[in-house]
């Protein structure tokens, strides 16, 4: 082998050793760098708030959603991302709320139920909201509120999502209705995600229809089981 291609072969060699990566800087990941992975992908929800120019009525506007939600609520990270706030800064937001509506001036008030964030109204409310929705045993019942009766009879306990997906409608309002008026009530909570509030009809219910036992309810046509459920309370 001639000098030059003695020199050709170390100069190579030279260039491989000087991009070869040290063992103890080998790709790997750093296991600490998991953590903070995980912190920044949590900040990076609310990073974009610091560009954002937030208005000076935040409390407003989180009431504002907080009575869209209705009584399925709101998580405080949802409400953060939704104002464009830190965790913190919306926390003392909904103390602030809270401690507005505990006042006697007000019918409603903010809890939090699992996490969850949602305006009740409070309790000394009840008795005259049956005096609104009428309690006797003479009212009528609109087609509306006869069906979603009817549904949580024959499928108690029964949640509201359930009821909705049988009528096609929301229920939220006319569950609160026929709660007033003592028809249905609260039984449980289910075990689904969420634990979402199982209803049942009341002894008034029984009284109103008079009924000794739900099994004195017709039976429920027949229908299609590959078809649409929806017309089953029709």
């Amino acid at each position: 082998m001639n000098e030059e291609m003695i020199n050709e072969t170390e100069n190579i060699e030279k260039i491989e050793e000087e991009t070869m990566i040290p063992e103890d800087e080998n790709l790997e990941e750093d296991p600490s760098s998991e953590e903070e992975n995980a912190q920044q992908e949590e900040q990076d929800v609310f990073s974009h708030a610091e560009n954002v120019k937030q208005p000076d009525n935040l409390e407003a506007i989180t009431e504002g959603l907080l009575y869209i939600v209705g009584e399925d609520g709101a998580k405080l990270e949802q409400l953060a991302a939704s104002i464009h706030a830190s965790l913190e800064d919306t926390r003392i937001i909904l103390e602030n709320i809270r401690q507005k509506y505990a006042s006697e001036l007000f019918g409603i008030e903010l809890v939090c139920y699992g996490s969850v964030y949602k305006f009740i109204s409070k309790k000394a409310v009840f008795p005259y909201a049956q005096e609104l929705f009428g309690a006797s045993k003479q009212s009528t019942l609109s087609q509306a509120a006869l069906e979603t009766l009817a549904i949580i009879a024959y499928k108690q306990p029964i949640t509201r999502v359930e009821i909705e997906e049988l009528r096609g409608v929301s229920a939220d309002v006319m569950l609160r209705k026929l709660q007033a008026r003592n028809l249905i009530r609260e039984a449980g909570r289910s075990e689904a995600v969420g634990r979402p509030i199982l209803y049942e009809v009341t002894e008034e219910f029984m009284d109103s229809f008079k009924l000794y036992t739900l099994k004195e309810l017709p039976d429920l046509p027949e229908y299609n089981k590959e078809g649409d459920s929806d017309n089953l309370f029709e």
